[in-house]
């Protein structure tokens, strides 16, 4: 059977993946929109790593719609969470239920969310400095694998299609292991991502600032991690994702590409008008509600995206004392 990789939501986590998987031999399909779109079909994908830039040919698609669906496909989800329901609504008609489904996204919601629909839903690690500033054009910081994409079945599992998917990634210059318990990988990277929104919304500038938000990214992680074990939710300690990040690549720096933040920072600065914290923090602020622990850091840090989200603002809009403020008034 010859697989080939549709590529949902080909920003710069699924750009960088498609690019990659094509330039080692798979087939594969971008989905995307916009100005983004438009650059891929008129002139390729740009991809720029540490050890150069080079010009990626590309099939790309506005819509699942505008696929012709095979047997052997496999479908990579990368949108953000907030995109995530409508885009599946739209998969599910134009691919069916059969469709095996990859959920490559920071926190823990989608898969459950495809699991409602899909009849094989598989969750993806993804630890990847990537980067999408500029249509058409993506920066891979990774080095000398590009980013750690560890995948298993959801809930939990392995099988046939996922070792072949891993080996594929491999081939193509990711660390991508089968893992039977994915979700416990994807709850401890969970706990990284938390930081995303402040680092985002706050400015950071004294050594005052630093230590106030070291603080609070104590309080946010220790909230989580009260919320995990009142659920009674395995999750891989952060030492044990950095640990393994630090195997397999660096952080490097691209000329004319600065490595500037999160993928949440990056939604900010593009003026997309929505960011995913209420799939990240909102997921602690929930497993809160459900297990009576209070998370006022987490809901503060929600509630000072949507502010700077009200305010068309773009990153860094929010000064430290603000975002404490808001944890104050939720304590």
């Amino acid at each position: 059977m010859s697989r080939r990789y549709i590529i949902y939501g080909a920003g710069g986590i699924g750009g960088g993946i498609g690019a990659l998987l094509q330039r080692a031999g798979r087939e594969v399909v971008l989905i995307a929109r916009g100005a983004h779109l438009t650059a891929m079909r008129e002139r390729g994908l740009t991809v720029r790593q540490p050890g150069g830039v080079q010009q990626v040919a590309v099939a790309a698609a506005a819509h699942p719609a505008e696929v012709e669906w095979r047997e052997g496909d496999v479908v990579i989800l990368t949108m953000k969470g907030q995109d995530c329901q409508s885009a599946l609504d739209d998969l599910e008609r134009a691919a069916g239920v059969e469709v095996p489904v990859i959920c490559g996204q920071n926190g823990v919601a989608n898969e459950r969310t495809a699991a409602r629909q899909f009849s094989h839903v598989y969750g993806m690690l993804v630890v990847m400095p990537a980067s999408f500033l500029t249509p058409g054009e993506i920066g891979l910081h990774g080095a000398p694998a590009s980013g750690l994409l560890d995948c298993g079945r959801f809930p939990h599992g392995v099988d046939d299609l996922i070792t072949e998917v891993c080996a594929d990634l491999t081939a193509a210059n990711f660390s991508a292991t089968p893992d039977p318990q994915i979700m416990r990988l994807k709850y401890g990277k969970l706990l990284t991502n938390l930081g995303n929104a402040a680092g985002a919304v706050c400015a950071v500038e004294s050594d005052e600032d630093k230590e106030q938000m070291r603080g609070f990214m104590r309080r946010v992680r220790g909230e989580a991690v009260a919320c995990f074990d009142a659920a009674g939710i395995a999750y891989a300690p952060l030492a044990e994702i950095n640990e393994r990040r630090a195997e397999v690549f660096k952080s490097e720096d691209i000329p004319g590409i600065p490595r500037g933040g999160s993928s949440t920072w990056q939604s900010l600065e593009r003026g997309l008008g929505s960011v995913e914290t209420d799939w990240l923090n909102g997921e602690i602020t929930l497993l809160g509600l459900e297990q009576g622990v209070p998370t006022p850091a987490n809901r503060a840090l929600q509630l000072a995206a949507k502010q700077v989200l009200s305010r068309g603002a773009g990153a860094g809009a929010l000064a430290m004392d603000e975002l404490l403020a808001l944890e104050s008034a939720l304590s």
